[in-house]
């Protein structure tokens, strides 16, 4: 899947308890847990595992419609 420039993963820093639900999801293992937020790498496919397994919505893909 191409991504697009309106594909961009935006993590809800209010909401993200930081559980790493989402890096253990992730088959591509793209995403990273910092200190203070999370990072996705460009291995991304947008499988949207990380959207599905978080226990409280803090994670959205902007201009998925």
């Amino acid at each position: 899947m191409k991504k697009d420039k309106l594909d961009e993963f935006e993590v809800d820093i209010d909401k993200c308890m930081h559980c790493g639900a989402c890096v253990g999801s992730c088959p591509q293992n793209a995403i990273t847990l910092r200190e203070v937020l999370i990072e996705f790498n460009d291995d991304c496919n947008l499988c949207k595992r990380c959207i599905k397994v978080c226990p409280v919505g803090a994670i959205t893909l902007v201009g998925d419609d």
